[in-house]
């Protein structure tokens, strides 16, 4: 589990992935607040800022995929949100 003390909300993210993915800000604090799989993406720009992904299921049962930078002091920037590719499903499903 990782340990998450605030959510960032840029309004041009909350935009984007509801008009692009159909993805809702409530979704996207299901799968965080639910039994996610985090998974470390990438290094991040700055230092001590990584980018990782967790795989989860909205309340609704919908399979989503929310990217985000980790802060310093345990905060996440939402970078995107969408359904999970059929890949990515199974390797959810197989916790």
């Amino acid at each position: 589990m990782m340990k998450i003390r605030g959510i960032i909300w840029l309004d041009s993210v909350v935009e984007k992935i509801d008009c692009k993915h159909g993805v809702s800000r409530e979704e996207v604090c299901q799968v965080l607040q639910g039994p996610a799989v985090f998974r470390f993406v990438e290094n991040g720009h700055r230092r001590g800022e990584h980018v990782y992904a967790a795989l989860g299921q909205a309340r609704a049962g919908r399979y989503l995929v929310v990217f985000f930078v980790r802060k310093p002091d345990h905060r996440i920037l939402i970078l995107t949100a969408r359904d999970m590719t059929d890949a990515e499903r199974k390797r959810y499903e197989k916790r």
